[in-house]
């Protein structure tokens, strides 16, 4: 995958020749359209993006759209404020495991071991919390070291030996599933304290109404001023910049898109701190592939790997640090579950916990092809599958239903992705 820096004499030579500027790749040919003509400019690069397969998050949203209309009609209930406080509740855990997914899913490999290894986690901070009577912070660190570790050796065996991911990670989910049975012992199950702190913070800890409502108003005001800020950097440097009228209608779509949720979840319990630090996770890791050298590097490797090598990028170091994250995000994930069930038992981390995990994030948008992705695609998948399953609970079909459709979206979005991809390619934006 190749990155186009922009050029500022490029840039304003491109102004004068319309057909130098046909020359410019897609994304700068975007940016100066809207530059030029505004709003109507962002309409067009929107439909020219779509026409071109280009399709972004738009076939996720809608997909939850209709989820949520059919599960509405069918049960009145579905989108009460009670019911949507419990989907946030249950999105938490499998949503940060999916963030580690997207990750590996960017490189083009898979971990088909973050349940065991969110399993283990959670035995491990049980045993050395409840039983051994180590202070919490310690526990919760020795969980999350103990999943670092998993996932620095799955990267040092794949970049040393060649293996693939998808038989070392799954030797994985078979080794820790046993390393999580020898931990828990002959009792097979831990009852974590009802007052103890990581109970709470999972089942009791929700912001009060006014804090949720500063919150979101001043994620509006920061992404403003980003793009203010931007945009500053951009026209110093001789650069198109994104018109103040775009900057403000995308930041009142930000602000509704905040504060609407945040009103309903305020009319039952209010808005989980839980669910609170998966968003916080997920925009962090947005904000590391896209802004960020490692993130870039991420992205290159995952398109091409040896054009990336060529660059002069550590490939070993981006393959080990991405399998760290994924199993930390896993070891995280299984400490959040435990804390909303109270409790860790030698079924944890088992079940659909990784078919949920992988399905989230490709359907909600990561490629299983590599180099294309985000890791918002960790909390559209989750909201989609969390909603379907929800949605079925609440009328009276249980799991057989839960997985056929469940296998049906995943087979609908990875088609849908195989399909854009091919057009992307056709149209020079592969």
């Amino acid at each position: 995958m190749s990155t186009t820096t922009p050029d500022p004499a490029r840039d304003a030579s491109a102004t004068a020749d319309p057909t130098a500027a046909s020359a410019l790749p897609a994304d700068l040919q975007d940016e100066r359209l809207i530059a030029q003509s505004g709003v109507s400019g962002a309409v067009r690069v929107f439909f020219s993006r779509l026409r071109s397969g280009d399709l972004g998050a738009l076939p996720v949203v809608i997909g939850l759209l209709i989820i949520w209309i059919v599960f509405q009609t069918l049960n009145p209930a579905f989108l009460s404020s009670r019911n949507l406080v419990n989907l946030t509740l249950q999105s938490a855990a499998i949503g940060t495991i999916a963030i580690g997914i997207v990750l590996v899913l960017l490189l083009g490999e898979i971990d088909l071991s973050v349940g065991s290894i969110s399993g283990l986690a959670a035995s491990i901070v049980g045993v050395t919390f409840v039983k051994s009577g180590w202070p919490l912070i310690a526990a919760i660190l020795a969980g999350l070291a103990v999943g670092a570790i998993i996932g620095i050796s799955y990267g040092a065996i794949f970049t040393r030996f060649g293996v693939p991911s998808f038989v070392i990670t799954l030797a994985g989910l078979l080794g820790f599933l046993g390393l999580q049975l020898k931990v828990l012992g002959d009792t097979g199950s831990i009852n974590v304290p009802f007052e103890s702190a990581l109970t709470k913070f999972a089942q009791q800890a929700f912001l009060p109404d006014v804090v949720a409502y500063a919150l979101a108003l001043l994620v509006v005001a920061a992404y403003a001023a980003s793009r203010l800020r931007a945009n500053a950097r951009r026209n110093e440097a001789g650069l198109s910049t994104t018109p103040v009228t775009a900057i403000a209608m995308r930041a009142g779509g930000l602000a509704a898109l905040l504060l609407v949720p945040a009103v309903v979840l305020n009319r039952d319990r209010g808005v989980s701190v839980m669910f609170l630090v998966f968003l916080a996770l997920v925009v962090i890791m947005d904000f590391a592939i896209r802004r960020t050298r490692w993130g870039r590097s991420v992205m290159a490797v995952g398109g091409n790997v040896e054009a990336a090598r060529r660059a002069g990028i550590n490939v070993r170091r981006i393959y080990i640090s991405v399998f760290a994250l994924c199993s930390t995000f896993a070891a995280l994930g299984g400490i959040f579950a435990m804390a909303r069930l109270s409790s860790v038992g030698q079924s944890s981390g088992g079940g659909d916990t990784n078919l949920n995990a992988i399905a989230a994030a490709v359907i909600g948008g990561t490629s299983l092809f590599g180099g294309r992705g985000s890791a918002y695609s960790a909390l559209l998948g989750i909201l989609v599958i969390q909603s379907i399953s929800n949605g079925l609970n609440l009328i009276n079909l249980q799991s057989p239903e839960l997985y056929m459709i469940t296998g049906a979206v995943l087979l609908l979005a990875v088609t849908v992705d195989a399909i854009s991809r091919r057009s992307r390619a056709a149209h020079g934006r592969a």
